[in-house]
Parts: structure tokens; C-alpha cells; sequence
């Protein structure tokens, strides 16, 4: 089974991290795909910097320093993953991404703290779980006692 782990550097996406290397240690034969997409560029980007060459860059530096506390957990336990940093609207990015990677599932962080299905999930999450054609597995953050 190939999972697409969708990581933007938040604590909540390396809880949902976690939860996919713990299914892994329950028996799970898996591998991982730790996806980030990074949003497009402004247009005050654009006129700024000048260079598509120089903006593709800090984009892909961007993307590299928030998967890596991901990436860090993964090599600690021995997980074989792969790593993409795509550019995009992020919620269609990551379905692309499973799909270019025949990812059987997606495995992500959602927030909770609501009864309002809208404040639950973020937008990009319930644009996930629209659109895509694998499982989604949503990880809140549990309440700390």
C-alpha cells in the first residue's frame, strides 16, 4: 500500500505522520509519499522577483523545510518514502499528487473543534474528501488532559 502523507509543516500534519507510522507498526505493509504544495506565486511576487527560475526555488526551498521534522520521523522508523513539493491550489495538488504517484490513500491533518462540518475541516481537507478517488484518512489533535 502506497500512502500520501499531505504535510505542511503544522504539528497537526506530523500527528497525522505518526498515525500512518503507527498503523505501519500495527503491520500495515506501507510506504509513503510526503507531499507539500506550496501556493502559486502573487502577482507582487511575480513583478518583484522578476525570474520564474528564482520563484520555483524559494518555493521548493519553502517545501523542503516543512516536510523535513516529516521526513524526520519517517527515517527514524525505518520508513521508505518518497518526497514531492508541488505548486498549486493545494487541495486538487494533493489529489493530482496520489494519483501521479498511485497512492491507494491520503492520510492528512483536519482541525476540530466544532460541531459545523465547515469548521471541522479546513477547506482544503473537505476539497480532499471531495475529490479524491482513494480513501481519506483525517488526524485531529487530540485533547491534551
Amino acid at each position: 500500500m502506497k500512502i500520501l502523507l499531505a504535510v505542511d509543516g503544522s504539528e497537526l500534519a506530523l500527528h497525522a505522520v505518526r498515525h500512518a507510522l503507527h498503523l505501519r507498526s500495527e503491520g500495515l505493509r506501507a510506504t509513503f509519499v510526503v507531499g507539500n504544495v506550496q501556493e502559486p506565486a502573487t502577482l507582487y511576487e511575480v513583478v518583484t522577483a522578476h525570474d520564474p527560475d528564482v520563484l520555483r526555488e524559494v518555493r521548493t526551498r519553502a517545501g523542503e523545510d516543512l516536510v523535513a521534522a516529516a521526513e524526520a520521523l519517517l527515517d527514524a522508523a525505518g520508513a521508505d518514502y518518497e518526497t514531492e513539493i508541488a505548486s498549486g491550489e493545494p487541495a486538487h495538488a494533493l489529489v493530482e499528487m496520489a494519483e501521479r504517484n498511485g497512492c491507494d490513500a491520503i492520510v492528512m491533518g483536519a482541525h476540530g473543534g466544532s460541531d459545523l462540518s465547515a469548521l471541522l475541516l479546513g477547506s482544503v481537507s473537505q476539497e480532499v474528501l471531495r475529490t479524491s478517488a482513494v480513501p481519506v484518512t483525517f488526524v485531529r489533535e487530540l485533547a491534551q488532559d
